[in-house]
């Protein structure tokens, strides 16, 4: 019993420290290679958004990137079959403004998903060389274009995207979005991207995509992953097994999104998207559910009972929270992130089985996910 609990305690503490020097060495990673915007003139760039019901955000959004420093652009926006007055905003804008073109989505296919089909019709009519993709709760700084043609020129990439600045106004989203840092926060050694060629090693956000035009049109776009709801990560570890190259990098300076509404379309949206990263495995869902309540739930409320029988294990526990919070105070101090959110941390990782477990549900019992007035299994 005492070996397996040292083993038990020394797994965790690896774990824990593993994830600290993760976090650490990626943002010191995406600060290094980061470049601050400095080109206002250059390739022209198609900045392609998406809106679906979208009459709340679609005005801000377009109006943020009218106010750029680059010159070289165009904006192009389509309506995906709206049922509000996403439209007739955008007949607005369009004619205010002659940078910005709409047009009216196609009838979604059966064999696609809304977003990915809103993308590649958007393609269609672009100009520019490069593409940049963004959603339409995004608003962007005047700099925003100008960081990406700067940084694609820099790092000479194919492909770039990265973190967005998340503004987080209620408690389901403290402890619903960060989970999205899980992976490529401190559990991906992101800088490895740079070196290896395996596309687990390549990552995107779909709020915020850059990508050469030659490249999507070469890969044919989203056509050879049309039907998932991680279309962006999907999309990255495609383009970067094809051979090209990408990057992620700390965009939240430029960009800020409040990516869902409260906990409930928090759950939905994060929720959608976890059972089809992990390439709809339910023996693998179950594993990563399993070593979560092990490993990560598990280690708070264990540390109070040692502590109160005064456990010869007690220091181990102490030790492995203190790393765990360390790591999240890294990620929210990297990302622009109110520290003080560092301490809901426990409460995420419960947060995330219930995710896990319900996206695992509604896609395996054939309900799907309710997404922009869509059902998505």
């Amino acid at each position: 019993m005492t070996l397996a609990l040292n083993i038990y305690f020394i797994a965790m503490l690896a774990v824990s420290i593993y994830f600290f020097l993760m976090a650490s060495f990626n943002i010191i990673e995406m600060k290094l290679v980061t470049v601050k915007p400095r080109l206002t003139t250059g390739k022209m760039v198609s900045i392609l958004i998406p809106a679906r019901n979208e009459e709340y955000n679609i005005g801000r959004c377009v109006n943020s990137l009218l106010n750029q420093t680059y010159q070289d652009y165009e904006i192009l926006v389509l309506d995906d079959n709206s049922s509000d007055g996403t439209w007739q905003i955008l007949e607005k804008l369009s004619k205010e403004n002659s940078r910005v073109r709409i047009f009216k989505g196609k009838k979604l296919p059966p064999d696609w998903y809304g977003k990915p089909f809103a993308l590649q019709q958007l393609y269609e009519y672009a100009l520019g060389e490069i593409l940049l993709f963004t959603d339409a709760d995004t608003i962007h700084a005047p700099t925003s274009i100008s960081w990406a043609v700067t940084n694609m020129e820099k790092t000479k990439a194919d492909f770039l995207s990265g973190y967005v600045g998340q503004q987080l106004l209620s408690f389901g989203e403290i402890i619903t979005v960060p989970i999205m840092f899980f992976m490529t926060g401190f559990v991906i050694p992101m800088f490895l991207n740079r070196f290896i060629k395996l596309g687990y090693f390549s990552a995107a956000v779909g709020q915020y995509i850059v990508m050469k035009t030659q490249v999507f049109k070469d890969i044919e776009g989203y056509a050879n992953i049309r039907k998932k709801t991680t279309e962006d990560v999907y999309l990255s570890r495609y383009v970067k097994g094809l051979g090209y190259k990408t990057e992620f990098l700390d965009m939240s300076n430029q960009v800020k999104c409040r990516m869902y509404n409260g906990y409930a379309a928090g759950i939905q949206g994060i929720g959608k998207n976890i059972f089809d990263f992990l390439g709809k495995k339910t023996a693998l869902l179950m594993l990563i559910a399993i070593a979560i309540l092990i490993f990560f739930v598990l280690p708070f409320p264990l540390m109070f009972f040692l502590i109160a029988i005064n456990s010869p294990f007690m220091h181990y526990c102490i030790a492995v929270n203190i790393f765990f919070t360390a790591t999240w105070l890294v990620m929210f101090l990297g990302r622009r992130i109110n520290w003080l959110f560092t301490f809901f941390w426990p409460v995420m990782y419960i947060n995330l089985i219930v995710m896990v477990l319900w996206s695992w549900f509604r896609t395996v019992s054939g309900r799907g996910f309710v997404w922009k007035g869509r059902i998505v299994r």
